[in-house]
């Protein structure tokens, strides 16, 4: 089981982490953990992004995201969402994804949580949500999410109204489109479908039913069956 939701020590011995400051994961996550609880810092490629104050817009389709992800975890035993989470990914990458989805490692997972309740390894599928990040998020956190072996990736565009979703190949992602019925459909957790369409024009009632018609496929089911034999 992965437990969350230690704070941070604020501390007037460490320097204050700087936007563009070029740091290690260690350094960098110990200059985060002196900083006020407040403050959102990611180290992307070795650089650190400090978040400007989170839009309205950016927090509302944060939060949708994280249901659709909580609804899929409900209906499959032996995963788990987070949203907003620190995920130390490797030497230099140390990103906090809106929202996060994985197998716990009880159930044969590859991730784990460190003595001081982090996550470490690469979530099987991670989705951000951009408006004034679009560039970092499709180009440089992409590279530190495959490099790290983070198997799927989502990256909701609000800003340019698209949605884009990378599954990880031979080590590299490649973009999966919607099917002939317009669906986005996960490859790594059968049932997770998405109605991209209807997420963007924000017809949420629309995105949980293709959801929930994921969950109640044969795909799904035999994935709940599989989860479960894997169970430690």
């Amino acid at each position: 089981m992965i437990v969350l939701g230690r704070t941070r020590k604020v501390s007037e011995d460490m320097p204050p982490l700087e936007n563009g400051d070029r740091l290690d994961q260690k350094t960098f996550h110990e200059r985060y953990q002196a900083m006020p609880p407040y403050v959102r810092a990611e180290l992307i490629g070795g650089i650190v992004y400090m978040s400007s104050p989170l839009k309205r817009k950016h927090g509302r389709s944060g939060a949708r995201l994280t249901q659709w992800l909580t609804s899929y975890e409900d209906a499959t035993p032996g995963t788990e969402a987070v949203e907003n989470t620190t995920t130390i990914l490797g030497p230099e990458c140390e990103p906090q994804p809106d929202g996060s989805l994985f197998v716990l490692p009880e159930y044969g997972g590859q991730v784990w949580e460190d003595d001081a309740g982090y996550i470490n390894g690469p979530p099987d599928f991670v989705g951000e949500i951009s408006d004034s990040t679009q560039s970092i998020d499709l180009h440089q956190k992409k590279n530190d999410y495959e490099e790290a072996g983070v198997r799927e990736y989502l990256v909701v565009a609000t800003r340019t109204k698209q949605v884009f979703w990378f599954v990880r190949r031979r080590g590299k992602f490649r973009e999966i489109k919607p099917d002939a019925d317009g669906i986005l459909r996960s490859h790594v957790f059968p049932g997770l479908w998405l109605d991209a369409a209807a997420l963007l024009r924000r017809d949420y009632k629309q995105v949980l039913a293709v959801l929930r018609q994921g969950i109640g496929s044969p795909e799904h089911t035999a994935f709940v069956a599989k989860l479960a034999k894997a169970a430690k």
